[in-house]
């Protein structure tokens, strides 16, 4: 099978999946929305406020359709998601979908700038480690991760405001609009995520320095930094790839804590503020919306590995 044709085998396989997977994701979600303690319409009549009636409380679960059967309520809510309409607000009647759109850019840079600080900080500390393996640059690198891994990300980004903020006062506490907003939260999601990814990248390219092929390539007089760079990097960036793959879901997740604690307008600041008020259509939305976002950047890793991995290449090992 030509490499072309392996590809388009795992589009097709994984947009299967990311169809099975949407749906059984929606309607879990709404399920549990649904058996959730509180009840959303006393939420929006405010009744430990405002005295209402019986009446008004059943006019109002008629009109949102909440008298309904699950089913009835799941069908008719994910045939509205298909034409693009998440439904309203119960907080501020606003469309949710324009309300996550309005926000999704904030979090995906944010994001992207994470893994941009992420592979800053892990690659060059890998490759120390791989190289003067159990010499002091080794011990250095694996003293950061090991630092890394122990802070919790809200920690961090504390120590870096009171740091780079309000004592040296050289970047911007909170919100978003230059360049400069995007260092301190990046950093904080980068260096969260980095440690895992020295320790593969470490022991990853320490695997493929023993490899004939580089001892062979060392006999011949190539020289030492062409050989790390071009042929011991190049063949652990597979792991790297499918590790990040793996990452992504996580990430969207703890994004929320940055978020929060940095005030970023992003969709993680809307979500707690949703669950806060219990705007269960924002909920749903954001789930369904984060998770085609994670089986997306999934199904880009895959095509991603495919082109990396030369056996697959090249037709020598199927999927």
């Amino acid at each position: 099978m030509t490499w072309r044709k392996q590809i388009v085998k795992v589009v097709s396989s994984r947009l299967l999946q990311f169809i099975i997977m949407i749906l059984v994701l929606s309607f879990v979600t709404f399920l549990l929305m649904k058996i959730t303690p509180g009840d959303p319409i006393r939420t929006i009549l405010k009744v430990d406020d405002v005295g209402v009636t019986l009446e008004e409380e059943q006019e109002l679960r008629e009109a949102y359709g909440f008298n309904q059967p699950i089913l009835v309520q799941y069908r008719e809510w994910l045939s509205n998601a298909v034409r693009g309409d998440l439904g309203d607000s119960l907080i501020t009647n606003r469309p949710v979908m324009d309300m996550i759109t309005s926000r999704l850019p904030a979090t995906i840079g944010l994001a992207a700038g994470g893994i941009v600080m992420l592979f800053i900080i892990a690659l060059p500390l890998g490759m120390l480690g791989a190289v003067y393996e159990n010499k002091w640059p080794d011990r250095l690198s694996r003293l950061i991760a090991l630092a890394g891994a122990s802070m919790p990300s809200f920690w961090l980004g504390l120590l870096l405001i009171q740091l780079f903020s309000l004592h040296l006062g050289i970047l911007p506490v909170m919100g978003r609009g230059t360049f400069a907003h995007y260092i301190l939260p990046s950093i904080t999601l980068g260096i969260a995520m980095a440690p895992m990814y020295i320790r593969l990248l470490r022991e990853r390219l320490i695997h493929t320095l023993k490899s004939p092929y580089i001892e062979a390539a060392e006999a011949r007089g190539v020289r030492r930094s062409r050989i790390l760079i071009v042929h011991v990097l190049r063949g652990s960036l597979i792991s790297i790839v499918t590790l990040l793959g793996l990452s992504i879901g996580s990430l969207l997740g703890g994004i929320t804590v940055v978020e929060v604690l940095f005030s970023w307008p992003g969709m993680g600041e809307l979500i707690v503020q949703a669950v806060m008020q219990r705007d269960y259509p924002v909920i749903q939305g954001y789930i369904l919306v984060i998770g085609i976002l994670v089986v997306t950047a999934n199904l880009i890793v895959d095509i991603l590995y495919t082109v990396l991995h030369p056996q697959i290449r090249y037709g020598k090992e199927g999927l």
